[in-house]
């Protein structure tokens, strides 16, 4: 591959940016929120579910909200101004998450943040059509997780630093994680705003039907596309248990008696193992087929899913962890590039907020049956095995109904 040029540099910044919030989500926000949960009373598996529902709640208005603003982005000149609304949305929401507030309210505000956090992200891929080529887009996407693992290490470390030193600094660690919610928003943004000055939307659709005409009629081209169709019911059941696992580690982790200072430093290990296999990755589609390696990505997550059964120690979760690093950029990279190039280019927004709905949507699925399950038996470890399945499930279908 040459050189990254100068557009895809700044559309790969976008995930260095808003990285940092997704690591707090899987990191430092639900053990304050556990915390603040725990000093109101909230037992430990309810406070758990909870944060699943709220991370349900989140991504379900995005399903069912994605495909029709993404219709509207597929028309000239709309997808970067309704990007930038919804990362603002994201931005000022967790800079307002450093307002003590109770736990209700604080999911409330953690909520609309993730809203935010996850409709920019329906129009950040679809940018992908217009910012590289396709011969090109396994490896830009790759390079995107890759440095947004890497890249947002930088201000998740100043908070950790901030938050464990609290006490010698003369803050306390709700003062500390308020300013480390501060940090991360700037990061998040001052790292947007190379993307907002230079992207320009080459790729538009020129028909001029309703909205929901459009949206009506990509359904109707989704379900004539066989590719298309399966590909995403099986995306669907792996990453549902893919986003599952990353938005539950840590909470799951404190429940079965992880320290918060272990599990902090083995997810920001993660981010770092996460950073060359990413990369790894995205050089192996160039020589061997991509739905071969989404194979691999899948059969390596329900092994991990089943290890955590056995998770009862801090070694074992930054064995998990690793593991976790191996496959999480990859799956999730080669996902996004394999659909970029199996859909039309003038309707990428469009489809972009169907795969909304397969994708990030489909974790309210996951993290709501992990709620059930964990508040019924009182025991997230049940709530894991229904996550295992999810990857049985989704390999199947990929390996037999999707093509090369």
């Amino acid at each position: 591959m040459n050189k990254l040029t100068k557009l895809e540099k700044y559309w790969i910044l976008y995930d260095v940016g808003n990285s940092a919030f997704v690591l707090l989500v899987s990191t430092i926000i639900p053990i304050y929120f556990k915390n603040l949960a725990s000093s109101a009373g909230i037992s430990l598996s309810d406070s758990t579910a909870y944060y699943s529902y709220a991370i349900s709640i989140s991504t379900l208005i995005v399903a069912l909200a994605g495909p029709t603003l993404g219709s509207i982005g597929d028309q000239k000149n709309l997808r970067k101004p309704i990007f930038t609304f919804f990362m603002l949305m994201g931005v000022l929401c967790l800079v307002a998450m450093a307002v003590p507030l109770g736990w209700i309210a604080f999911l409330v505000l953690f909520i609309i943040a993730k809203t935010g956090l996850s409709t920019s992200l329906v129009f950040y891929d679809s940018m992908l059509v217009d910012i590289t080529t396709s011969d090109r887009v396994d490896e830009v996407s790759s390079h995107g997780y890759a440095w947004g693992y890497i890249g947002s290490c930088i201000p998740f470390t100043i908070s950790l630093l901030l938050i464990l030193g609290a006490n010698s600094i003369g803050l306390t660690t709700v003062q500390a994680t308020a300013i480390a919610f501060i940090i991360n928003a700037l990061w998040w943004l001052l790292a947007t705003i190379p993307l907002l000055k230079n992207y320009r939307q080459v790729n538009y659709s020129t028909k001029k039907e309703p909205v929901l005409g459009n949206l009506k009629r990509v359904l109707t081209n989704i379900k004539n596309d066989k590719k298309v169709l399966f590909f995403l019911i099986a995306f669907f059941f792996y990453i549902d248990g893919v986003y599952t696992i990353i938005e539950m580690a840590t909470s799951y982790g404190k429940d079965v008696g992880i320290n918060d200072s272990s599990l902090l430093l083995a997810l920001l290990m993660t981010q770092v193992v996460a950073f060359p296999f990413s990369l790894i990755f995205g050089k192996l589609a160039k020589k061997y087929s991509v739905k071969s390696l989404i194979l691999t990505c899948i059969t390596g997550y329900f092994f991990i899913a089943v290890f955590a059964l056995w998770l009862d120690t801090a070694w074992k979760f930054w064995v998990l962890a690793v593991f976790v690093a191996v496959f999480q950029g990859a799956i999730q990279a080669l996902s996004r590039s394999y659909f970029t190039q199996i859909i039309p280019t003038n309707q990428a927004s469009e489809y972009f907020g169907v795969f909304d709905i397969f994708g990030k949507g489909a974790s309210f699925m996951g993290t709501l049956l992990m709620g059930i399950v964990t508040q019924l038996t009182d025991s997230s470890k049940y709530g894991v095995i229904v996550i295992a399945f999810m990857f049985v499930i989704g390999g199947i279908i990929f390996k037999n109904k999707c093509s090369d």
